[in-house]
């Protein structure tokens, strides 16, 4: 037991940079007493003694405004920073060591009493407002950005971002180390980048035929300019987009 308290403290050291002492920690994180009670209601839980668990839960989120069913099943390392609106429901399952943070909901899709809730694997992280729905998998390594709406399962490593989340590229090993969150990719603005590429590509081979076969065409200049501030808005990461997407 008290390996595992230790366990938990250390993980907030790593994640924290604000944590600076052990009573500070133990005293002030509602996300590792939520973590905590949840382990005895957990236990209880197992035991069939519904009643007392769902008591100690609905207690722990009072004080904590985190509420861990509980019959979720959580790993060692798990650190829910900030915490308050955290949800997870009774069939999530979470990995070791994975990071969520405050207004994250696991959430069910079914009436069924069958697994509906989501799966984290190992290293997950989770960003600020995420809502994760139904039995999908989220595989180890895998980043969901702020405020992403995860309805299918996200492969190991990748980052998924938006209203229904897609995968995005641009997000390298050292972001997720260094927790730069505002460097998550932009699914959209990746689409609009490649389409303008493609664009570009096709203009200069109709240009090259127009020139060979003494065709002079007329250039919209209105559209010109539009396309400029299109650029304007998304070129100065199109080299980058275009490297990792292999075009």
């Amino acid at each position: 037991m008290f390996k595992r308290i230790r366990n938990d403290i250390k993980a907030v050291f790593e994640r924290d940079p604000a944590a600076k002492n052990i009573i500070e920690i133990m005293m002030c994180y509602p996300g590792l007493h939520a973590l905590w009670m949840h382990r005895i209601a957990h236990w209880l839980y197992k035991r069939r003694e519904f009643t007392a668990a769902r008591l100690i839960s609905q207690i722990t989120k009072f004080f904590t405004s985190i509420e861990i069913h509980p019959g979720a099943e959580i790993k060692e390392g798990l650190f829910i920073d900030h915490g308050s609106g955290v949800v997870i429901g009774e069939t999530a399952q979470i990995g070791r060591n994975c990071l969520i943070y405050q207004g994250v909901v696991l959430g069910g899709t079914s009436l069924e009493k069958k697994k509906r809730h989501p799966t984290l694997m190992d290293n997950v992280v989770v960003g600020a407002g995420a809502i994760v729905l139904g039995p999908v998998v989220i595989n180890s390594n895998a980043r969901i950005g702020a405020g992403a709406v995860v309805i299918s399962d996200v492969p190991a490593g990748a980052t998924a971002v938006g209203v229904p989340a897609k995968i995005g590229l641009g997000f390298t090993g050292r972001d997720i180390q260094a927790l730069e969150h505002g460097k998550l990719p932009d699914p959209v603005a990746d689409a609009v980048r490649y389409v303008i590429n493609e664009q570009d590509k096709l203009e200069e081979r109709l240009e090259k035929i127009e020139t060979m076969e003494g065709v002079k065409a007329h250039i919209d200049k209105v559209m010109e300019e539009k396309k400029k501030e299109i650029l304007k808005e998304f070129a100065p990461c199109l080299q980058k987009f275009i490297e990792g997407s292999g075009i």
